[in-house]
């Protein structure tokens, strides 16, 4: 059985850091919009991660500021430094580093494929959930489009989220409170947990309790495309996105823009495990 670190973004940087050693990979622009942050790697690839919102502090008060990203000084550093953030106890930080590890997976998705599994161009997340009329489906956050196609087409349907009024009146009765996630998880065949959950934390405790999940999928554009930590812990499918434009989504990005402007700039992809096909197919460029 393979040793799991006991953190998945550990795991995930250091997996990383292995293969993209280069002390000098530099972070050309960084962004911190309302919505999503954006790192664009020297090389021109672009990793996006939600930004928190409802933060306690504000970044006025000298001690915020403080143990915030310290802006004006990001581009330029290396990624590496950048990456660190990803395990800060800061959320913006946090969002900072998630972002910086999304561009350094898709610079090693271009170069070493992805290994274990297959990089389906155009799917979404509920298309690869391969979701059956006889499964209970389980929902770490509201996705709105899954929904509307799940209502009253499976077995079971719940959705967890801080935020019941993220549901529609309708809807109300498959919402779950988050201190009942696990229990949720574990009655579940499949499982969409949110990739924001790589900044907002916690999503080891989500995987270990969708361990008995028939699918599990990594959904939304913080979910990251390098498959192998991933995999590891118990991740079926990775549905995120593949920028095509990074100086357009970086504008889209600093102009406080959600991920459903991101279509001109990006999209939408599917790493599914258990295709060998994926382990010796580099994806190109466009």
């Amino acid at each position: 059985m393979v040793k799991r670190a006991a953190s998945l973004v550990q795991a995930w940087t250091e997996d990383l850091r292995g293969r993209i050693p280069d002390p000098h990979l530099a972070a050309e622009d960084v962004r911190v919009g309302v919505f999503y942050t954006a790192v664009q790697l020297s090389t021109g690839h672009v990793g996006v991660a939600f930004t928190p919102r409802g933060l306690v502090d504000a970044v006025c008060c000298p001690r915020s500021a403080a143990s915030a990203p310290p802006a004006g000084r990001l581009a330029g550093q290396p990624v590496w430094a950048l990456a660190e953030y990803a395990t800060s106890p800061v959320p913006l930080r946090r969002a900072v580093g998630v972002a910086a590890l999304n561009a350094l997976s898709s610079l090693a998705v271009e170069r070493f494929g992805v290994p274990g599994g297959l990089l389906l161009r155009g799917l979404d997340a509920l298309q690869a959930a391969d979701v059956r009329p006889e499964d209970r489906v389980a929902m770490v956050g509201a996705f709105a489009p899954f929904l509307r196609a799940l209502k009253g087409q499976v077995a079971d349907l719940w959705v967890v989220d801080r935020h019941p009024d993220a549901l529609k009146d309708d809807e109300r009765t498959l919402w779950r409170p988050p201190d009942q996630a696990e229990h949720v998880l574990r009655a579940a065949t499949v499982v969409v947990v949110t990739g924001s959950a790589l900044v907002e934390g916690g999503v080891e405790v989500l995987l270990e309790a969708s361990r008995g999940a028939r699918r599990v999928v990594l959904a939304g554009p913080t979910t990251a495309l390098w498959p192998v930590p991933f995999f590891r812990w118990g991740v079926h499918v990775l549905a995120g996105i593949r920028v095509l434009d990074g100086p357009k989504l970086l504008r889209i990005v600093g102009e406080g823009g959600s991920g459903y402007f991101f279509e001109d700039a990006a999209e939408k992809v599917a790493v599914v495990r258990g295709s060998a096909q994926g382990a010796a197919s580099p994806v190109p460029k466009s």
